[in-house]
């Protein structure tokens, strides 16, 4: 199971790896600090493929996982190949597909077909157990320590 990086607002869901608040020793203080950087990265990255495409602006609850990752591979690819090919031009656009929508209703979107019943209540108590959070969190912790070489 993926998890999202998240700050404190959230519930201790192992789908959630939140911030630590409380830093009791220096392990979980690197973990915090290298989590918070790369939590405001991937923030700002969406954010540029949000503005830039309203596909990634929806939600992707009813959509299959791989159709969702396969349009976050083709959004950033599309990002990339516009950045290398118009260089700091790039930055100088608007959003004008919502501008020429303004004041016309939104078209439909289309999605995957949902999980059947049995599956998505399996997820949705995976996605909340409180040992795997714990579990997570430690892993991650050990981690991060570890990829730091100390």
């Amino acid at each position: 199971m993926g998890y999202y990086l998240a700050d404190g607002i959230y519930p201790r869901w192992p789908v959630f790896l939140k911030t630590i608040s409380c830093l009791t020793d220096v392990m979980r203080a690197l973990f915090a600090q290298r989590q918070e950087y790369a939590r405001k990265d991937v923030e700002r990255g969406f954010g540029v493929l949000q503005a830039r495409w309203a596909i990634v602006k929806g939600s992707a609850r009813s959509r299959y996982k791989h159709h969702i990752a396969n349009v976050m591979y083709v959004c950033i690819i599309l990002h990339n190949m516009i950045i290398h090919d118009e260089g700091a031009r790039a930055g100088d656009w608007s959003d004008d597909e919502a501008e020429s929508r303004a004041g016309h209703a939104t078209p439909p979107v289309i999605r995957g077909l949902p999980y059947g019943v049995s599956e998505r209540l399996q997820a949705r108590e995976n996605m909340r157990n409180q040992q795997d959070y714990l579990q997570l969190m430690n892993d991650m912790i050990e981690e991060v320590w570890t990829r730091s070489g100390r």
